[in-house]
């Protein structure tokens, strides 16, 4: 087993897997920016060590940077968090050519998923189900066109090294798709590098359906049940829950065992994802596969008991899967939501500045906060606006939502805008309750945005009460400061006559 483990990230995953490290006995190391010096995971670990300034491609993506402080703390194994450098072929290649271990999948599976032509090509011939499209170089938009109507509107058109919402878009006719083709390619090319462009067929009313794999170095492999990662604001994840409300027990099986099958085409070996986009019929198809550990991987660990950093931890030194795919079983209900420091009143403007006030709902067997921060921390504009991720669990479904809205009721901060109202009232709101959620929900539901009216509220008549209460206060100090009696105030435009005729305003002189 490792002695030492550097964690090549920042904020709430850092902390999460110094925590998993801690009750394994392993040391940890972490790397920060200038920015990050007083941060929650900097005080956790063992050892720390300054990486550069506030900017990431001068701190957290520097390559040359975590090696030098690996050697220099003689950490044996680097475990990558999400985002940054989790996904860098060339990241797990250097570790490997200086005999440190990286706590994630190999080169080749990292490189294969880490394209998205690639990986449906791969993907189709593994047997796995894939969104009807068109995966070869597209030359020009005339090219994009023929192909479009060959696949019939409406298409997607995505950015193939593309990754978080960006580089794509929806066509629903011909000049949609013109126009798309060219942003598309532009984007593609100034965030990634990269302006290859692929199109397939987009699914109306779908749902985003993960399932979690794990595999080891002796070729075995698991898939531990699926998360629901629909609601999504702008192609970006807000809750996520596993199990899905919407799969029977024929569909899992049936998506576990292509993720499997996809997996074990790439020799996989660590803690994966395998994503499906699922129509209203519960045809799945491929999407992608995140060759890393996912942000909502809790709701997973919840239901089946397991610490995935844990099992990724283990696989990495060597060590094989501690079960097989029979003694996995999925128990009860877990769900996530995620608390960004935005506000939604403002068309979730990130918002920065300091802690005043941060108390967290408390911790036990049905409420779990992953998070980088403390009161006094601040939110800095470099980094991602992610304050903590609240996780619930329940033995059903409806248990968990009630755990949630009471957890977010608790949740308490002060100093920045956040985003819990905007979850609360997702919590109470019918599509989800029922389960009748899609990736279009937020967008069909929220068309103008998301206001104060639509934030609910236990007993309406409350605020009512407390309406009234201080519109009558404000009558009050206002009959002090005029000197007027409430009910008899005078009306200052009326005319009143005199004996001698002429008129006058009452109150002249």
């Amino acid at each position: 087993m490792f002695k030492k483990i550097l964690i090549a990230n920042r904020g709430e995953i850092a902390c999460r897997v110094i925590k998993t490290a801690r009750k394994m006995g392993i040391k940890t190391v972490a790397v920060y920016s200038e920015a990050d010096k007083d941060a929650l995971h900097v005080e956790m670990a063992d050892e720390a060590v300054l990486i550069g300034p506030p900017p990431t491609a001068q701190s957290y993506l520097v390559m040359e940077r975590i090696l030098q402080a690996c050697k220099d703390t003689g950490a044996d194994a680097v475990h990558p968090g999400y985002g940054f450098l989790s996904e860098r072929s060339a990241f797990c290649e250097a570790l490997e050519k200086e005999g440190i271990a990286f706590i994630g999948p190999k080169v080749r599976a990292i490189e294969a998923m880490g394209d998205k032509i690639t990986s449906k090509i791969l993907a189709k011939e593994a047997g796995v189900n894939t969104v009807p499209g068109h995966t070869d170089v597209i030359k020009d938009t005339e090219h994009a066109l023929e192909i479009a109507r060959n696949i019939g509107y409406p298409v997607m058109m995505k950015a193939s090294a593309g990754g978080g919402g960006k580089g794509m878009r929806i066509a629903w006719n011909d000049a949609d798709c013109a126009d798309g083709f060219e942003r598309t390619t532009n984007e593609a090319r100034s965030s990634f590098g990269d302006d290859r462009i692929f199109i397939e067929k987009y699914i109306e009313e779908p749902r985003h359906i993960e399932i979690q794999v794990l595999g080891d170095s002796f070729g075995n492999i698991v898939f531990l049940g699926e998360r629901e990662c629909s609601l999504q604001r702008r192609h970006q994840k807000v809750i996520e829950e596993a199990p899905s409300p919407f799969l029977d027990e024929k569909t899992r099986r049936a998506m576990g065992e292509q993720a499997v099958a996809l997996s074990r085409a790439v020799d996989y070996q660590s803690a994966g994802t395998v994503e499906f986009i699922v129509d209203s019929k519960r045809n799945f198809y491929f999407l992608e596969m995140n060759t890393r550990l996912q942000v909502e991987h809790p709701v997973t660990e919840y239901i089946t008991g397991l610490d995935l950093v844990e099992q990724m931890i283990r696989v990495a030194a060597g060590e094989p899967l501690g079960f097989t795919q029979e003694e996995v079983k999925l128990k009860g209900w877990a769900i996530e939501a995620r608390v960004y420091a935005e506000d939604p009143f403002r068309n979730f403007l990130p918002s920065i500045g300091r802690l005043v006030k941060y108390m967290p709902p408390q911790e036990n067997e049905v409420v779990r906060v992953d998070t980088g921060i403390y009161e006094g921390s601040e939110v800095s504009m470099y980094y991602d606006p992610m304050i903590a991720k609240l996780i619930t669990y329940g033995s059903t479904r409806d248990r968990a939502i009630a755990h949630m809205r009471d957890a977010l009721n608790e949740f308490f901060i002060r100093g920045v805008a956040h985003n819990i109202s905007f979850l609360a009232a997702l919590m109470v709101h019918t599509r989800f309750m029922t389960g009748r959620i899609s990736t279009n929900m937020i967008a069909e539901e929220y068309p103008n945005g998301f206001h104060a009216t639509d934030v609910p509220h236990d007993d309406p008549a409350l605020l009512i009460s407390v309406a009234a209460f201080l519109h009558r206060r404000y009558l009050d100090r206002a009959a002090e400061i005029s000197g007027q009696l409430l009910g008899h105030e005078r009306v200052v435009k009326k005319r009143l006559g005199r004996a001698d005729g002429r008129q006058t305003t009452p109150g002249a002189h």
